[in-house]
């Protein structure tokens, strides 16, 4: 009788709750995790990706517009907008792929797979978001940009729907995501663009999308999930992907290279050419970020280029010479 009345008093002590007949329960552990959810929503919008929303500075540091106090305020505007625009289309693809990622080993760790996030709930934060950001940047910025930043919702959802299942289309669609990063932050202080930013801006882009890509159909080659975690891994094969993202990064490099020598620093009055000088650091960074592409280990670009040491030195190295070239020193 003693051990009949402990074990439900201990099960009761440890969360669980004894069935007559039958085993106990696991704890219940959101009950005790008040903010398991706002923690899982947060999670599903990827913090660690916003850094890709850096390059919303992009245009204006390349035209030297970035030390001004009305620049700076407008940028971190244009900066929390596209990070609600991307993060509501993250949300709203981890609710349309939920049993996707559940088949998949590492994404199927994922709150909304993983039931932390219910699939209704990441549909609703996403929709608010991806309204909200063109509409705030309509009442915050000028036309152009909540034009451009409408523009970029409407083709991730476009991409979330239909297009990531359309051959080439997928590509293109996560590249001119990039590209639209590099553009609006030029577009909200009212900069030109030049031919050759958009040139090396896009084409860096595909050459990391396609690098991506790449590194995932190598990892998932062998393995029983490589039809089921992304749309086309299975359609691509590794050496289309391995072509899309040479090609790349040659016209990135060449196109980088006809913008330095185009407005070298020393004919602007600087001491040395620094643009000019500045194409080995950037010709050096491609090469260093090919290599992770070349072994099949650039899946997380973040993670290549926060880990390792030789690029982010090679990138600290370029801003340095670039900064130098627009200061005209």
């Amino acid at each position: 009788m003693a051990d009949r009345t402990v074990i439900p008093l201990l099960e009761k002590q440890r969360g669980r709750r004894a069935a007559p007949g039958g085993p106990a329960l696991p704890p219940q552990r959101g009950a005790r995790r008040p903010l398991a959810l706002p923690l899982g929503l947060l999670r599903t919008a990827r913090p660690r990706q916003w850094i890709k929303n850096g390059l919303v500075v992009a245009a204006p540091a390349a035209a030297g517009e970035l030390l001004s106090a009305r620049s700076a305020i407008q940028l971190g505007i244009v900066f929390v907008l596209f990070t609600a625009a991307a993060s509501a289309v993250y949300l709203i693809n981890d609710a349309l792929d939920v049993e996707a990622d559940r088949a998949h080993p590492v994404k199927c760790r994922r709150p909304v797979a993983a039931g932390q996030v219910p699939v209704p709930l990441a549909h609703a934060v996403g929709t608010l978001l991806a309204v909200s950001a063109p509409t705030a940047a309509a009442l915050l910025c000028n036309p152009p940009t909540a034009a451009l930043l409408t523009g970029y919702v409407v083709m991730q959802m476009a991409y979330c729907l239909r297009l990531k299942h359309v051959l080439v289309l997928d590509l293109t669609v996560v590249t001119s995501g990039f590209l639209m990063r590099a553009m609006i932050g030029g577009i909200a202080l009212g900069i030109p663009l030049s031919r050759w930013f958009l040139i090396t801006t896009g084409f860096g882009a595909l050459f990391m999308v396609a690098a991506k890509r790449y590194s995932e159909a190598v990892q998932l080659a062998d393995t029983p999930h490589r039809g089921s975690t992304r749309a086309l891994i299975g359609e691509y094969t590794t050496g289309y992907l391995r072509f899309v993202w040479q090609l790349a990064a040659g016209v990135t490099l060449l196109g980088y290279c006809l913008w330095a020598m185009e407005r070298g620093g020393a004919a602007h009055g600087g001491l040395l050419p620094w643009r000019e000088l500045s194409m080995i650091a950037y010709i050096a960074g491609i090469l260093r970020y090919a290599v992770f592409a070349d072994r099949g280990a650039a899946g997380a670009p973040e993670d290549v280029v926060l880990r390792d040491r030789g690029l982010l030195l090679t990138g600290l190295v370029w801003t340095a010479l670039y900064a130098l070239a627009v200061a005209e020193l």
